[in-house]
């Protein structure tokens, strides 16, 4: 298969799971060679002879379902009568209960179709001997908690539990209490830390000029091959029919797409019929697709943590690459928790200007040229009259036309184009613009009536808001939800236009109320805070009263 040294997960993991019988919770990135660490060993010690299903491996979507799959077919080629059956949404559910009653001593499961399974009785799990959730700290955060406690319940005391996470959140760590039994730590890198072959950029720019940056970016790496992430699945398409728009080779993937959709979106990006996929996180997780060169953060997510899983889908296999953040004035700040969270410099890059696009994709026009492979016997029957028609001019003058005829478009577009880069104030020796403090200045706290009663949390709430307001580039930050309200920041200018837009929203049958939460700067914002506030909250308990 290619493989000639183990990549460090693999030389720590993969000794220790033939010699020793303990639990293992490994830390490592994405594309770090994890499914060949915990696969190879298990396939070893699979009996082929029995058909009941051995081992059950657990990721989180339907695309690394399948690439573990592929992977685990290919390293068991030689085995007889060794079965490896994938489970997941979105495929016929008959299909793949006739493949499991044929025998699997392998599975490998979504939680969400593994469940139905179980609950089918299609599935027999009670003598595992492997049970492996592969990037667990995804699937939590995609919601599948309560699933994998469903699944852990059903397997048998007695078998050794893989868990294999980017990053250890508290969650990781409450199932390795519940589920493990002295479990090995194995760290490949450090703790929720970003890889070492991953140059982390940011461009600073007005918020109103973050698409132009996008553009400039793509024209300056000709070569582009890229997932742009963004937060919303409506800022996804919108971002991704301007691109298409503007004719760079782009696409959109996010939870409104058909699964065929998904797929033909997926297998063009794969084969790099698209240079840049634009997507949301959730859709985003579980792609395995190598040697992409860049990663771009059109907007930062509001989980730091989402931040470490999107840059490491670049740099995979011991490969470089490129993590770029596009940022206003207002989230300067939030590099430094970034380089804070992962460990890692940001490099401040100046947006490229006009004249810096051009000459790159000049001189990427020229190199293509030269490593053309010239095909002398199609072409040689017409050269006579090419040289006829290019008699009379000079080399220089043949170079100059041909660059002319190919490059006029990209000349004519950037020929007075702004520079758009925002310089950082300096104001005592800091930049201000990067200070918490000063960026929170333009922010004002709103109250809403929901909570942990209508099943929400800081991720559910602030997804609903962002969904329902449709207001585009909206960001919302420190989201604290309560049993019977919640609180969230967001720009001051547009809180009033916010709260416009929920003023006919009902959720589970009761109006949606949203209000100042505390002091505004103006005197006019305050009483009117104060006053709104008073009422929402009046108008929540009375509806709570008279449901009673």
């Amino acid at each position: 298969m290619g493989f000639e040294i183990p990549m460090p997960v693999q030389q720590e993991v993969i000794p220790f799971l033939l010699q020793d019988a303990r639990d293992l919770v490994a830390l490592a990135h994405t594309g770090t060679g994890k499914t060949a660490a915990f696969g190879i060993p298990i396939i070893q010690q699979i009996d082929p002879s029995s058909t009941k299903t051995q081992a059950l491996i657990l990721a989180p979507t339907r695309e690394l379902c399948l690439q573990i799959t592929d992977d685990l077919n290919n390293f068991a080629r030689h085995f007889e009568n060794l079965n490896i059956v994938p489970i997941y949404g979105g495929a016929n559910i008959v299909t793949q209960i006739k493949q499991v009653a044929a025998g699997a001593q392998i599975v490998v499961a979504t939680p969400g179709r593994m469940l139905d399974m179980l609950k089918r009785k299609k599935v027999n799990v009670s003598a595992i001997s492997w049970l492996v959730l592969d990037e667990a700290d995804e699937m939590l955060d995609m919601g599948f908690k309560d699933d994998l406690n469903a699944i852990l319940s059903g397997t048998p005391a007695q078998k050794r539990v893989l868990l294999f996470s980017a990053t250890m959140p508290r969650e990781i760590e409450a199932i390795a209490r519940s589920y493990m039994k002295n479990p090995e730590e194995i760290t490949v890198g450090s703790k929720n830390r970003g890889a070492e072959n991953i140059a982390h950029q940011y461009y600073v720019v007005h918020a109103k000029d973050r698409y132009m940056a996008l553009k400039r970016i793509a024209d300056y790496y000709p070569d582009i091959y890229a997932i742009i992430f963004c937060r919303t699945k409506i800022e996804t398409q919108e971002v991704a029919d301007s691109l298409i728009k503007d004719g760079y080779n782009a696409d959109a993937l996010h939870g409104d797409l058909s699964q065929a959709q998904r797929d033909s979106v997926m297998n063009r990006f794969r084969t790099r019929n698209l240079q840049m996929l634009v997507a949301t996180d959730v859709a985003a997780r579980g792609i395995d697709v190598t040697d992409l060169t860049h990663i771009i953060n059109y907007n930062l997510p509001d989980d730091m943590e989402n931040y470490t899983h999107r840059s490491g889908r670049t740099g995979r296999a011991g490969k470089s690459g490129i993590s770029i953040v596009i940022i206003n004035l207002k989230e300067v700040f939030r590099i430094k928790q970034l380089e804070k969270q992962i460990g890692k410099k940001f490099e401040q890059v100046k947006i490229p200007t006009g004249s810096d696009v051009c000459e790159k994709q000049l001189l990427h026009l020229i190199e293509k040229v030269k490593a053309t492979e010239i095909q002398h016997k199609e072409i040689g029957v017409f050269l006579p009259a090419v040289y006829e028609l290019l008699k009379g001019l000079s080399k220089e003058e043949i170079i100059q036309h041909f660059v002319s005829a190919e490059f006029n478009r990209f000349l004519s577009y950037y020929r007075n184009a702004a520079d758009i880069n925002v310089e950082l104030r300096k104001e005592g020796g800091r930049s201000g613009a990067g200070l918490s403090s000063g960026s929170r200045s333009g922010s004002v706290r709103l109250f809403i009536n929901l909570g942990q009663m209508e099943k929400f949390n800081d991720h559910k709430l602030k997804a609903y808001i962002l969904e329902t307001a449709n207001i585009p580039h909206l960001q919302i930050s420190r989201v604290e939800v309560t049993r019977s309200c919640s609180f969230f920041e967001m720009d001051s200018q547009r809180a009033e236009f916010l709260m416009e837009k929920f003023k006919k929203e009902k959720f589970q049958g009761r109006r949606v109320q949203i209000a100042y939460a505390e002091k505004n700067n103006k005197r006019k914002g305050k009483e009117r805070g104060n006053r709104d506030y008073a009422k929402a909250t009046n108008s929540f308990f009375a509806q709570k009263r008279k449901r009673r």
